[in-house]
């Protein structure tokens, strides 16, 4: 008993004595870490508030106290990150959100009750609608509309898979029909350099106003593959105006179509296209990419893209590729790349005398080459005889965006002459014209490299 009593009071002894040599040979981190907790216990200290401070606090987030407040020190959203962010005006936090808010929906309007092409108009507005939330910083590095901007608009990606996908919904077979309607389709590109001319008078330099002119073209993903190599800091100004001109196709064609032919003139019918054979609509594409190739160089991304997604359906071995191309990938794609043109619509970025001057300037150019379009098409007219004669109508489908131009076309053609069908007449100087366009664009990268 007295052994295990011993044993006992040693064992205690020991443990005494190692505690003791412990603390006095480490009392700086004791001490340290009283100090630390002490100041965590401090930080994590709640400090009551009265219910009217609670109120205050919940007032000074809501939407609302951000549109009144116009001295809340709020910043821009910059998809480029902090560094490229600034102090919002008193107009671009209040007053513009509110008209940016009305725009949004007139063009809800437009696509919904008018169906002026609500696979664009509908995603656009809606990443309007997003980028003008106060305090959500959508269009920012890591707000959801910056994401989608960086990782497929400021690096060129989307437009070359939207290229892709419009390229295996082609059919080049209208054109090959009926070759000269590829002229068409070169004179609606005088809206490109008409635009050209007029962003230098009114005082942009000449490689900049070389990256607004494919406006005229109305062809998006083009606007947006040459903005970025020309004119990087424009790039929301030009996607916004090339993308909402290309929606709007409906609503500026029509009465530029109708003041320039009598009606005489747009009931003409076109004869039945002859027959164009699965093989040459196969090697059409690699034609088109080795002149590219050899001559053009600069525009193989935009016609390379265009020529893949059209081998890829006329070879008739991929049909699952081709498929996705025309429908899954290109309906992905579009949702983004309409969301992230959105995102330019904010306030602070659509409402300034330079986004309105290339708005103005696109406006002019794309109701040019409309116009010459339809002029060529009735010049053309002058030297065929009666039983070629083209309907002036499809001129105007010689601009780039396809293929809204040749559905108006036809849907006006209608109009003057039920049962005339012009769809597949149009689709030539359609499709020639989105070819114009990636040339167009080539030979301007290749006058700045």
């Amino acid at each position: 008993m007295k052994i295990k009593q011993f044993l006992i009071s040693l064992f205690f002894v020991l443990f005494a004595t190692t505690s003791v040599v412990q603390a006095s040979g480490h009392p700086a981190p004791a001490v340290a870490d009283s100090a630390t907790s002490q100041e965590s216990s401090e930080e994590s200290t709640y400090k009551p508030k009265s219910i009217a401070q609670l109120v205050a606090s919940f007032w000074e987030t809501t939407g609302i106290n951000a549109i009144l407040d116009t001295n809340d020190g709020e910043m821009t959203a910059e998809p480029a990150g902090h560094d490229a962010e600034r102090p919002m005006t008193w107009f671009e936090s209040s007053l513009g959100r509110i008209i940016m808010i009305i725009i949004v929906f007139v063009l809800f309007y437009l696509a919904i009750a008018k169906d002026f092409e609500p696979l664009l108009l509908i995603p656009i507005a809606f990443g309007g609608l997003l980028a003008n939330i106060p305090l959500a910083n959508m269009g920012g590095e890591h707000g959801m509309l910056g994401v989608i901007y960086n990782m497929g608009i400021a690096n060129e990606f989307f437009p070359l898979l939207i290229f892709m996908g419009v390229g295996a919904m082609t059919d080049f077979g209208p054109l090959l029909a009926n070759p000269k309607t590829a002229l068409l389709g070169g004179a609606a590109q005088f809206g490109i350099f008409g635009s050209l001319i007029g962003a230098v008078a009114i005082g942009f330099d000449l490689q900049t106003a070389s990256a607004i002119s494919i406006i005229g073209g109305a062809d998006g993903p083009t606007s947006i593959f040459i903005a970025n190599r020309l004119a990087p800091d424009m790039l929301g100004a030009i996607a916004v105006a090339a993308y909402s001109y290309m929606a709007l196709v409906p609503v500026i064609q029509p009465p530029i179509m109708r003041a320039l032919t009598n009606k005489k003139e747009r009931q003409i019918k076109m004869g039945v296209q002859r027959k164009v054979n699965s093989r040459e609509k196969l090697i059409f594409p690699i034609v088109v990419l080795m002149l590219s190739l050899l001559i053009l160089p600069e525009s193989t991304p935009l016609i390379g893209a265009f020529a893949f997604g059209n081998f890829a359906k006329e070879s008739g071995v991929v049909d699952r590729l081709s498929d996705t191309m025309q429908n899954s990938l290109i309906n992905i794609v579009t949702i983004f790349l309409g969301l992230g043109v959105g995102s330019k619509l904010a306030a602070d970025k659509f409402l300034v005398l330079e986004t309105m001057g290339i708005m103005v300037i696109g406006l002019l150019a794309f109701s040019a080459g409309t116009a010459m379009g339809v002029l060529m098409a009735k010049l053309m007219n002058k030297f065929a005889d009666e039983d070629n004669q083209i309907n002036p109508l499809i001129g105007a489908a010689g601009v780039s965006a396809v293929p809204m131009s040749a559905r108006v076309v036809s849907k006006v053609g209608a109009e003057e002459k039920p049962g005339n069908v012009l769809l597949m007449h149009a689709m030539g100087p359609n499709v020639a014209g989105v070819i114009g366009s990636a040339v167009a664009a080539g030979v301007l990268l290749s006058i700045f490299k």
